[in-house]
């Protein structure tokens, strides 16, 4: 049975969302266990129950972002009909974001960079970059790329560069806008032309 506190939710929920909260604003290594354990309403000795390690809180953090990322991922594709239209659909999503005021850049290239080699944040940020590179080059099979791993590969980056410009860039907008451009002209030069043809009589 899950170790509930007097707010109602488990003591776990309490501290991922705590730790989402904190590690999103301030970082995963500035913020430590006893100010996630106070934000949370528990002692610091509840979350070595629950999670063992700060690393280990770290991670079930990440992998619950993750999660989310891959339900939201996939109702994305669900609403759009084509290979192309959801590449663009994933990218909309990214314009939506930059231009919030509560997005300040993606959780696992931020963990990362604080990251130290072979730390938990490292490990799932490669296990959800190799989702999402995965999830474009289908797409870019899809869509009849020739070279789809390669396509795949450069949709990526620029995924990765419109959420550091949410981080870094002042003017969102402008972001926002050149990366749809971007985006737009690399499908257009990468996939086979929409344009259909009449047979010659």
């Amino acid at each position: 049975m899950a170790l509930r506190t007097k707010y109602g939710k488990p003591a776990r929920e309490r501290l991922l969302e705590a730790a989402d909260e904190l590690f999103y604003a301030e970082g995963v290594h500035v913020v430590g266990v006893d100010r996630i354990a106070e934000r949370a309403q528990v002692t610091k000795a509840t979350l070595y129950n629950a999670f063992g390690s700060k690393d280990d809180l770290v991670r079930a953090y990440l992998e619950r972002h993750m999660q989310r990322r891959q339900d939201r991922v996939g109702r994305i594709l669900a609403s759009n009909g084509t290979p192309r239209e959801r590449i663009l659909g994933m990218f909309a999503e990214i314009e939506q974001l930059l231009g919030g005021s509560t997005f300040h850049g993606c959780r696992f290239i931020l963990a990362t960079a604080e990251s130290r080699p072979g730390d938990a944040s490292e490990q799932v940020t490669e296990r959800y970059r190799s989702w999402l590179r995965s999830v474009f080059t289908d797409l870019a099979e899809g869509a009849g790329a020739n070279d789809a791993k390669e396509l795949g590969r450069r949709l990526l980056l620029l995924y990765d560069g419109a959420v550091v410009a949410a981080r870094l860039d002042r003017d969102r907008r402008g972001a926002a806008s050149a990366t749809r451009s971007a985006v737009e002209a690399l499908l257009d030069a990468a996939l086979p032309s929409r344009r259909t043809t009449r047979p010659a009589r």
